[in-house]
Formats: C-alpha cells, sequence, structure tokens
C-alpha cells in the first residue's frame, strides 16, 4: 500500500475561494482528476481529513465532505480504523457518475484543442424578451395565420396517408408544394418555371449559404452595393470571396459602376435586392435591371436575387424579379414566405435552372437532408386555396396604414432632426440624420427609457449617418412610445 507522505497534495489541488463551485466539490475533483491522470495509482492512502485540512488550508469538514463525495463517486472507498484510499477499481476515466449528493461533474467550459474563429460570425444584438424594440423590418407574428395554419397540419396529421410526410422525401422538397409554389411565383413574379427549377430552403439565408458553397472559390469577385446586406455580405467573405461595392442611389444599385468593374475584373457574382434594396429601401428601376442583365449575359457574371420583400410593395408598377426575364440562364433567384406569414417559420426557396438545382440538391443532402415536409404539405394546401395570397392582402393593407403612420410621426416628432423618403414598399424606412450625431450614444441612452435600438440598426462613417428603422412589428401604440422614446433622446443629446 502506498503512503500518503508521498503525494504533496497542496501541489495537486488549486483552490479558487471567488468560484460559484465549492471548494468541497474543488477537491474532490481535483482528486478524482489525479486519478484518472494516473498521478494517484489505485491503493494509495490518502491523508487523514486534519492533515490535509492544514494542508490546504481549509476547515476539516470540508475535507470531509470531499472524501464523502469521492467515496460515493467510487473514487475512494474508505475503511474502518485506517482511513481513505484509491478505490482498487476506480470508475471509468471517461465520466464522473452522479454522487450521493446528486451532483456531477461540469462539462469542459474550453476545448482541448484550438479551432479557426472567424470575427465574420460576431452575432448581432439580441432583443431582450418584453422591450419596446426596432427592429430592420420584421412582420408582425400578431398577424400570422397560426389558427388556419394549425388547422390544415393537424388536418395533415390526423389523415390515413400520413406517412407519406413522415419519411424522408426528395432533397429538392415536397413535390405537392413546390408545385403549387411554382404556380404562384408564375402568377405573381412572372417566372417560367416548373417544380424541378424550385429548391426548397429555410429561408433566403440557407439560399443565399448553399449557392456561395457551391458557386464560390476563394479569391472570386463579388459586387454587393454600398451600403448593403451584413449577413450575405459574411457568407461571401466566409467563402473566400472579395466584395466590390458599387453605389446605390434613387434607382438601385449603379449599373454604370458595375460595368466599369467588370472592364478591369472577372466578376463573379453579383448580389441584388431588387424589390427594396437593403438597407436604403428603394427600388432598382426597370432600365437598371435590363441592363444588369445585358452585362451579365456579356461578361458571364451570376446575378443573386434576393427577393426577400416582394410581397410589400406599396405603390403600384413594382418591377417584375430580373429572373422573369433571364433567357441565359445566368440568375438565381431566392425567397420566402418567413415575412409573409412569420419569421419562425422558415419556408424559403431557391429558383434556378435544373442543372444547378441538381447540384444544390446534392450539395443541400449532407447538410439538411430536405426540407420539413408536413410543414411543406401545409403551406401548399394553404397556397392551393388561396390563403396565403388573402392573408399577404390583408397584411400589406395593415402595414401600409403603419408606414403612413410611421413616416407621419417621424415627421412630426423629429422634425429638423431626420431626413427620409416614404418608400414604396417594405416594412422598414431609411432615416438619415445630422452627421454630428453619435448614433451609438443614442442606442445606449434609450436603452434607459425601454427602447432597444439595436447596433445592427445603425449606419455611421465618413459618408453617412442614418438608422434602418422597422414599422411593421409596431402596432399604433407601441410605433407612438418607441418614437416618443427616440424623439426624447436626439433631443436630449442635441
Amino acid at each position: 500500500m502506498g503512503s500518503p507522505d508521498r503525494v504533496l497534495f497542496a501541489g495537486l489541488v488549486s483552490i479558487d475561494r471567488d468560484s460559484s463551485i465549492a471548494v468541497y466539490l474543488q477537491i474532490a475533483r481535483q482528486i478524482a482528476g489525479a486519478v484518472k491522470q494516473g498521478i494517484l495509482q489505485p491503493g494509495l492512502r490518502l491523508p487523514g481529513s486534519r492533515t490535509l485540512s492544514l494542508e490546504l488550508n481549509v476547515h476539516r469538514k470540508t475535507v470531509v465532505a470531499a472524501y464523502d463525495e469521492l467515496e460515493s463517486q467510487g473514487w475512494i472507498e474508505m475503511k474502518p480504523n485506517k482511513g481513505a484510499y484509491i478505490h482498487s477499481e476506480p470508475p471509468s476515466a471517461s465520466s464522473v457518475t452522479a454522487g450521493s449528493s446528486g451532483r456531477r461533474a461540469e462539462f469542459a467550459s474550453q476545448t482541448g484543442y484550438t479551432f479557426r474563429r472567424s470575427i465574420l460570425l460576431d452575432k448581432p444584438q439580441e432583443p431582450n424578451p418584453g422591450w419596446l424594440t426596432f427592429s430592420d423590418g420584421m412582420p408582425d407574428i400578431r398577424l400570422a395565420p397560426t389558427s388556419r395554419l394549425a388547422h390544415t397540419f393537424s388536418g395533415i396529421m390526423k389523415r390515413k396517408n400520413n406517412r407519406k410526410y413522415l419519411g424522408y422525401s426528395g432533397v429538392e422538397g415536397n413535390v405537392f408544394y413546390r408545385e403549387t409554389l411554382a404556380d404562384y411565383l408564375n402568377n405573381t413574379r412572372g417566372l417560367h418555371i416548373t417544380k424541378d427549377n424550385i429548391l426548397t430552403t429555410r429561408g433566403t439565408q440557407m439560399a443565399i449559404f448553399l449557392t456561395s458553397s457551391l458557386l464560390l472559390a476563394p479569391g472570386d469577385l463579388v459586387i454587393v452595393g454600398k451600403l448593403g446586406y451584413y449577413e450575405a455580405n459574411m457568407i461571401f467573405q466566409h467563402f473566400g470571396a472579395s466584395l466590390m461595392q458599387v453605389p446605390v442611389d434613387k434607382d438601385g444599385i449603379s449599373a454604370d459602376a458595375v460595368a466599369e468593374l467588370c472592364q478591369a475584373n472577372r466578376i463573379r457574382m453579383i448580389y441584388l435586392t431588387p424589390s427594396h434594396h437593403y438597407p436604403t429601401t428603394v427600388t432598382l428601376s426597370q432600365r437598371r435591371r435590363n441592363e444588369l442583365l445585358e452585362l451579365s449575359a456579356k461578361y458571364g457574371f451570376i446575378i443573386l436575387e434576393d427577393d426577400y420583400d416582394h410581397d410589400f410593395h406599396y405603390n403600384p408598377g413594382l418591377p417584375l424579379p430580373l429572373a422573369s426575364s433571364d433567357q441565359q440562364g445566368m440568375t438565381i433567384y431566392t425567397g420566402s414566405f418567413c415575412k409573409a406569414l412569420a419569421p419562425g417559420l422558415r419556408m424559403g426557396y431557391l429558383v434556378a435552372p435544373l442543372n444547378l438545382i441538381d447540384e444544390l440538391g446534392r450539395l443541400r443532402q449532407i447538410v439538411d437532408r430536405q426540407g420539413d415536409v408536413t410543414m411543406e404539405q401545409a403551406i401548399a394546401e394553404m397556397l392551393a386555396e388561396g390563403e396565403i395570397l388573402r392573408q399577404l392582402k390583408k397584411n400589406q393593407k395593415i402595414y401600409r396604414e403603419r408606414r403612413d403612420a410611421f413616416c407621419s410621426l417621424l415627421q412630426n416628432e423629429l422634425k429638423g432632426d431626420v431626413d427620409f423618403i416614404t418608400p414604396p414598399g417594405g416594412l422598414s424606412v431609411w432615416t438619415e440624420w445630422d452627421r454630428r450625431m453619435n448614433l451609438m450614444r443614442i442606442s445606449k441612452q434609450c436603452t434607459k427609457y425601454g427602447l432597444l435600438l439595436p447596433p445592427m440598426l445603425l449606419y455611421q462613417n465618413e459618408s453617412v449617418t442614418a438608422m434602418k428603422l422597422g414599422f411593421a412589428d409596431l402596432n399604433d401604440t407601441e410605433m407612438q412610445e418607441a418614437v416618443g422614446i427616440l424623439s426624447r433622446v436626439v433631443r436630449e443629446s442635441a
């Protein structure tokens, strides 16, 4: 049998008195760790509780509690009139079983290995539950047709043939959903597609990610607007692409600037949000859409058309998507029902030529085997019955009224401080402010009054001082309160 004098426990056990973990557990876990590592061998006699308490400068009862914990977990055995010994058959080194106290060893807080980290993946600040919050243009989930959706979904699950919705499906998505979606897009977007041109996704970001993974390589050049959509830019850079920014004015992204870049560079892709440019909300004119299609055919760059906000346009004359006029196979069109219904319903889609859909399906199946077949069936039935279109028309009327009320509030409460143009569509307003204003300071001050103004909404550099303020998810009372707080903070900051 070993002697306890051969081991100096003060060198094995390090006590952190500021830790939230009880001292006796710190001792027990470190002794167990020493057994796992082979430092303390089976059969070794441990110091008596009094001796170890003096060595570690803790109360004797703390050592007794540590020994009790180790005994309950099987690391040591207590022999009458002899003392504590490392168990001859200690537990597996892979885990520590629950002891009499019901506690378990904590999972490691840090990896034992290194990995590559990226500042591109920093997560934007999340709203605090219960706070009054400005978004970048989120829909009001209180308007979602939850009762109708629940009724449809429940009906599907009660059918005798429901098993076909519970197994594996084609990676492209539910067939009936893609058929009804193709009809819907042909009727509302002027596309000329079949179900085979559609890959279902869990929102537009997944579509952008899959497309970038397949089509971009390190060093490729991607044209984006200045300013642009941060999440999309992050994805392009994640796959090694370099971004080339072009100006955006009242008619959208500059086709002339795109042409100049193409003359001097080999452009792989251009990313567009043509219905309402993110973040400035302007609509890409028909003339520029035609010019970009011509440039794409001439120089061979891909047009990734993110039509996330197509369903909410309040003025007549919204141009059709670029994909509706593309006869060269250069566009990839993506959209979703996330704003038409609710953000939590991750119902997106990607439209492209057949050969690309086939390859994207192969890629998708190693990331996400298939879409939510049952939910896709429910949305398909609601599309076929005209329920989705009725819901969109209802929401569009409500959002138009909220847009007008919000712009009126901005004009009345912040006159002289903010400049904006009433947007033709979308769920937010692009507002420009005096360049002397510190928007981050205003954001922090707003939190004192219970209004969250997330940093992701703030755009401030040497050429712009602006905020993208969503109105659609605020009712009249919330809207008045939010603008009132913002107005108060702006006056106090003057």
